[in-house]
């Protein structure tokens, strides 16, 4: 039987063919503001993230935690940062491959289950950008445990995580459907629904797993703002779907 990990790298990489709006590379422009200063970028939909929460980036090691698709890497490599991407997705990183090549500048490419020990050493980082991406795997203890230990002392990381609040609903958001905990690995109408759909095998988790999670690791809470889903009926009625989180380690 396939694995959940590898069903969702090809559900990604057909999305990705498709114009997932999560898989479109910044542009030539985009990337030269970038170099003179102008830039911004999400970990959740919408809001975007305070500049307060990016370190200097000139010259520091930086890690694209399942963050493929050439959106944040090409920035942080204008800004000086030396610069690489994990991710599952041939796709994603196909897209980073191709801007770095468009853009003349080097990144080191990893395909990589992030389930698994990170092929990192410890303290190989000063920053980790972990957007929405953890929904993809039922554990995201062990991933925070590797991130922890990948990061240098006095480092930082800034996650995007969902608060599965989505995964009760179904399509249109207007019907309490499924019950949370939301794992289609243990659950066939959820696992049946998912697959319906072309969403992968996706899994919601609480915050006590994802925030505590972090701080169980080692690290220390920083910074915290909520997000809305970009569109829909929780968006609508201003629902919180989303979190983002700034931690240390110290």
């Amino acid at each position: 039987m396939k694995k959940y990990q590898d069903i969702n790298s090809e559900v990604i990489d057909k999305w990705v063919m498709e114009g997932w709006e999560w898989g479109k590379p910044i542009s030539h422009e985009e990337f030269l503001l970038a170099k003179k200063g102008t830039w911004q970028m999400v970990l959740t939909p919408n809001v975007p993230v305070p500049q307060s929460w990016f370190p200097l980036l000139k010259g520091k090691k930086v890690l694209g935690l399942a963050s493929g698709g050439g959106q944040q890497m090409p920035i942080f490599a204008a800004l000086g940062a030396d610069c690489t991407i994990l991710d599952y997705s041939s796709k994603q990183l196909e897209s980073e491959a191709m801007v770095a090549n468009r853009e003349g500048y080097n990144i080191n490419i990893v395909k990589a289950d992030m389930t698994k020990r990170l092929p990192f050493l410890d303290n190989s980082f000063d920053f980790i950008f972990h957007p929405v991406s953890n929904v993809y795997i039922e554990d995201v203890g062990p991933v925070f445990n590797e991130c922890y230990r990948i990061l240098k002392k006095g480092g930082t990381m800034i996650a995007g995580l969902d608060n599965g609040i989505n995964f009760a609903f179904d399509e249109d958001e207007a019907v309490l459907r499924f019950s949370l905990p939301f794992n289609p690995l243990k659950n066939k109408d959820q696992y049946d629904y998912m697959m319906s759909h072309d969403y992968g095998i996706q899994f919601s988790h609480t915050l006590s797993e994802q925030i505590g999670g972090q701080l169980k690791a080692g690290f220390r809470l920083l910074d915290i703002y909520e997000d809305t889903n970009s569109e829909g009926y929780l968006k609508e009625k201003n629902v919180p779907s989303f979190i983002a989180t700034r931690v240390i380690k110290e």
